[in-house]
């Protein structure tokens, strides 16, 4: 029988199948997550090596031949390269297709371990990394303009935190802001008017960055944990750290030392049109629709700017 001829004379049947598939096909086109790079699974495991100072020469020699000796035996591996760099190198294994990504990170990750007897013992641990394209940034956002880094600093902080609360963002990462860090500027005539040694100035600093738990106290309603607060939170906590000095004398930090806030150095930079700036990377979550989450963090991005001071713009 023609088809051609059954659909007419069931007509309505037709018509219902009809429907039902441009519904359908409506709905997935609605649903289903689009990507301009869909998830792809890449069969590639690197190993990467660092030791503050060595040259390329002794990083081959010193790093990368104890791991490419181990990592010979490592099966189902297409092709091996490594290059050595000022300060470290790395071992790149890319695997035939259809590869168990588990298996070859485990399998590589007990040679690197077997290898780190023959590294030298002041080189930096060895760490196995997969090359994952869905941990890669889908949208850069940018805090620039002529301001002071703390304020270039924080803006960015709270923009970060609005972007993470966007459902479809797994995170957002700063470059090129410094962690804030306190300097202490020690006299040593100071010092030594007190009779307070550096060490002792040391031992302080580090005793007294730390949670200290006093056991439990038990009441009627039940039990409850006791802690010291001994955390430093400040630069005034910082100033009036204790340092016992003799035997009936206690000085504070700021006696014997100038304490000031400052920031790491930098490790990257990162400028717009000349401009100081400080980007936000934003990794989306698998399976998110990339299009809606990358609109969604532009709406919370152009809402922010919206408040920003004179002299700062996002983009």
């Amino acid at each position: 029988m023609n088809p051609v001829d059954l659909a007419v004379r069931n007509w309505r049947l037709t018509l219902v199948c009809l429907i039902f598939t441009l519904v359908a096909g409506g709905l997935a086109y609605l649903t289903i997550p689009k990507e301009a790079e869909p998830d792809v699974r890449v069969p590639i495991v690197y190993v990467q090596l660092s030791l503050r100072g060595i040259s390329p020469e002794d990083g081959e020699r010193l790093l990368l031949r104890p791991i490419e000796t181990k990592l010979k035996s490592v099966t189902n591996v297409k092709e091996m390269r490594s290059q050595a760099f000022e300060g470290g190198g790395y071992v790149l294994l890319e695997f035939n297709a259809g590869f168990d990504s588990a298996a070859a990170l485990a399998d590589v990750r007990a040679k690197v371990d077997d290898a780190k007897r023959d590294l030298p013992t002041t080189a930096d641990e060895p760490s196995v990394h997969e090359v994952n394209l869905s941990l890669f940034p889908v949208l850069v956002v940018s805090v620039s303009g002529q301001a002071p880094e703390r304020t270039l600093t924080r803006l960015a902080r709270d923009l970060r935190r609005a972007i993470e609360q966007v459902p479809g963002v797994l995170s957002a990462d700063l470059q090129g802001a410094r962690d804030d860090l306190v300097e202490i500027d020690v006299d040593p005539m100071l010092l030594e008017s007190y009779g307070v040694s550096l060490d002792q100035l040391l031992a302080v600093a580090n005793g007294s960055n730390q949670l200290v738990a006093a056991g439990t106290l038990e009441g009627a309603q039940g039990r409850y944990a006791v802690k010291i607060p001994s955390l430093i939170e400040g630069l005034a906590d910082v100033a009036d750290l204790p340092i016992v000095a003799g035997p009936n004398a206690v000085v504070r930090a700021l006696e014997v030392a100038s304490v000031r806030r400052t920031f790491k150095d930098a490790t990257s930079i990162t400028r717009i049109d000349g401009r100081p700036a400080i980007a936000i990377e934003v990794v989306k979550r698998t399976g998110a629709n990339l299009i809606e989450t990358v609109d969604a963090v532009k709406q919370v991005a152009n809402a922010f700017a919206a408040q920003l001071p004179e002299g700062v713009r996002v983009g």
